[in-house]
């Protein structure tokens, strides 16, 4: 995984993951890796930057709202997500935001 996504043109979507953890570490980096691995085969996925301290952050880049649907709706990823609910977040927040212009070196 590259640290910063290779993200087209604007406009596309980004889905805006921030969390803080529990203590419970058993599957955590398995489930997570399954679900780069699922998101990367979706339709409409551009990438996706990850940062953690004492607040986790997971930027996911899409290219159409749609496409941020069908992987909300994807079985596996509602399985994560309820796992992620019951035993690896204490805390976590999702925002969805239309990227209107980017820059970079």
């Amino acid at each position: 995984m590259t640290l910063i996504a290779n993200t087209p043109k604007p406009p596309y979507y980004a889905v805006i993951f921030t969390s803080l953890r529990t203590e419970e570490e058993s599957g955590y980096g398995q489930m997570a890796d399954r679900m780069l691995e699922l998101a990367s085969k979706q339709t409409g996925f551009l990438g996706v930057e990850s940062a953690r301290e004492e607040v986790g952050v997971t930027v996911s880049y899409w290219s159409d709202l749609e496409s941020i649907k069908q992987w909300k709706a994807n079985v596996e990823h509602q399985n994560a997500q309820k796992l992620g609910h019951e035993k690896w977040y204490s805390s976590f927040k999702t925002r969805i935001s239309k990227v209107e212009r980017d820059y970079g070196i």
